[in-house]
């Protein structure tokens, strides 16, 4: 037990600086950074996560580090299998077990698309077996509360202010915003990443940039298509911007466009406003905007496409939500079930 407690204290240390600033000159890893960016369109976070994984491996494999950098190629299958072993018994979840050897067998690929390496030693590496979890979502009642939730919490606030002005526009940005995450099922950094010029108003729709910068259609329904012209229509008389200015369509006090971290804020708040799971996070909406579509008679192929999904199994998760709904109904209410 101690020695397992000793490895999730490694494996979890913050202090990697030196394995970091190693990786960031080392000539391969520059190369799989330009690879991530360029080709794969990978995120920075999704950047950042691969080098973290990268250094937690040397600082675990010592024995590579030479003068000239990292001995990438004496790297074998029984290091690779050492350091899955390392993880499985790293006190992690299985998920993040698969992630880091995901990143690994991603890394070593590029070695051998770059003929350093002659074979993957991660891919003889199996990763955990992962139940699949159902995504939680709100009921439409539940959804219904939240979206309300900013301007009764405001409201309180601005009794107890000399001014309404930013609790105004900090309820109607935040009214709009939820709006827009379900009505088009949209991730939060999509929604913060948002500008005025990528909406068309008269056909109540917008182009959203997610994973991989990939572009998709999404729609505003009628009540997110109201609270967003009404939070433009604040934002200008507080003259934060004018109402067709091209640029971030959420801002936050200073002008500037609002981060992903202070919406996430606001977030709980609102939870905790309308009676809610203080759990429960702003992905619940797009979880819940996929059920809702689903269980009102859209078909999957639709779905998939409003969601940004790139492959349709990760669609049929919440049909499987719906069923399990059918299932607890069906038990309540059937005499004989």
């Amino acid at each position: 037990m101690a020695n397992k407690t000793k490895k999730k204290e490694t494996l979890k240390a913050q202090d990697l600086e030196q394995e970091r600033a190693l990786l960031a000159v080392d000539d391969h890893v520059q190369s799989f950074v330009r690879y991530l960016k360029d080709e794969r369109q990978a995120s920075e976070h999704t950047i950042s996560s691969y080098l973290l994984d990268l250094a937690q491996f040397v600082r675990l494999h010592p024995e590579l580090k030479t003068e000239a950098g990292y001995d990438w190629s004496s790297v074998d299958v029984g290091v690779a299998r050492h350091h899955g072993m390392y993880l499985t018994e790293a006190g992690i979840g299985k998920s993040s077990v698969n992630r880091k050897l995901s990143c690994m067998r991603s890394f070593f690929k590029h070695l051998m698309r770059e003929n350093v390496i002659e074979m993957n030693p991660f891919t003889l590496v199996n990763g955990m077996r992962t139940g699949r979890r159902l995504p939680i979502v709100l009921t439409e009642e539940q959804v219904s509360s939240l979206l309300e939730a900013p301007a009764k919490y405001w409201a309180h606030q601005a009794q107890n202010e000399d001014g309404r002005g930013d609790a105004d526009f900090v309820a109607a940005r935040d009214s709009a915003a939820l709006e827009v995450i379900y009505s088009g099922g949209l991730r939060i950094s999509e929604c913060v990443g948002m500008n005025y010029e990528d909406i068309d108003f008269l056909a109540s729709r917008f182009k959203v940039r997610g994973k991989g910068k990939k572009e998709r259609f999404c729609f505003l329904g009628r009540p997110a298509l109201r609270a967003l012209q009404n939070y433009l229509q604040v934002r200008e008389q507080k003259g934060m911007a004018k109402r067709r200015e091209k640029g971030p369509v959420f801002l936050n006090l200073k002008g500037g466009r609002l981060t992903t971290r202070s919406l996430e804020r606001a977030f709980k708040v609102y939870l905790a406003e309308a009676g809610l799971p203080a759990d429960c996070t702003p992905h619940k909406l797009r979880h819940s905007f996929a059920t809702h579509l689903l269980a009102a008679g859209a078909d999957l192929p639709t779905v998939q496409q409003l969601l940004g999904h790139a492959s349709i199994t990760s669609t049929q998760i919440y049909t499987h939500v719906d069923i399990a709904r059918l299932i607890e109904v069906y038990s309540k209410a059937h005499p004989k079930a």
